[in-house]
């Protein structure tokens, strides 16, 4: 679900970006030709083979690494000054959560680092978001691999970030815990509003998830369709959605445009 825009600006705005890596036995095409926009509150979700640039491009994003050639845009700007400004909140797949550090130690953190006034309560506020309030004064050893999650998504929106880069962060955890993260991600992107970007090789979590599904090809990754989820509104959706008809559709729609055995539904997007 997109969210209004005064401006019209997107919240990532790629042109034309290639990356190449050099390596002992040559060049590397990690990507080419990528040309993507995500509006403001809009859910995209990147999908293909391993080794097809998914994060690679969440890292371009990032500024964890730099394009070989193309524009990318936060919100208007650079990446680097987009970081500067925490514009963006990212997580990975692995917590990160540091050991010597309480609940509330991590997600206070980037407040720290930045001296931002009235921490106590923005920390208070996100263990609410996150429905982790009694345990704030845990560790993270004491904390089971999707409460950890939870930290490291209430960490990433301590800042208030108007984007969430996420990368497999729920690919680790079995598959009970996987779908209930999933249904609470849904319900802090609706408190939020926050656009996302979120690399998955699940088509079941992508379709659940998203307004979009970007469909990358093998290396060099190219973007082979954009399948627009025809389903009710993301900050809608509910546990029984996964039983419902139009969600078995599109995740048909994602396995052919990833398989590439089928013609393209209509409202697919051809790239």
């Amino acid at each position: 679900m997109t969210t209004q825009n005064p401006n019209g600006i997107p919240a990532v705005a790629i042109t034309g970006v290639d990356k190449t890596f050099e390596t002992r036995s040559g060049q590397v095409h990690a990507l080419q030709q990528i040309d993507l926009d995500v509006a403001a509150g809009e859910f995209v979700s990147l999908i293909g083979p391993s080794g097809c640039g998914k994060s690679t491009l969440m890292r371009l994003i990032a500024d964890l690494d730099q394009a070989t050639d193309g524009t990318i845009s936060v919100f208007g700007k650079t990446p680097a000054r987009a970081r500067l400004d925490q514009d963006y909140g990212i997580a990975f797949q692995q917590a990160g959560l540091l050991p010597w550090r309480t609940v509330t130690g991590n997600v206070s953190l980037p407040l720290e680092m930045h001296g931002a006034p009235g921490r106590a309560g923005r920390v208070a506020e996100l263990l609410e978001m996150v429905g982790l309030s009694e345990f704030a004064d845990r560790y993270p050893d004491q904390l089971s691999g999707g409460m950890q999650q939870r930290v490291a998504i209430a960490r990433a929106l301590a800042e208030r970030p108007k984007l969430l880069l996420m990368d497999e962060p729920f690919g680790a955890l079995d598959e009970m815990t996987r779908e209930r993260m999933q249904t609470e991600l849904v319900r802090i992107c609706a408190e939020t509003e926050a656009a996302v970007v979120f690399v998955t090789h699940s088509i079941p979590e992508a379709v659940f998830l998203s307004d979009r599904v970007v469909v990358m090809s093998p290396r060099p990754g190219r973007i082979q369709q954009i399948v627009p989820m025809r389903l009710e509104s993301t900050h809608e959706r509910t546990e029984a959605l996964r039983e419902d008809e139009s969600f078995f559709e599109m995740v048909t729609a994602v396995r052919e445009a990833l398989h590439q055995g089928s013609p393209a539904p209509r409202g697919v997007e051809n790239r």
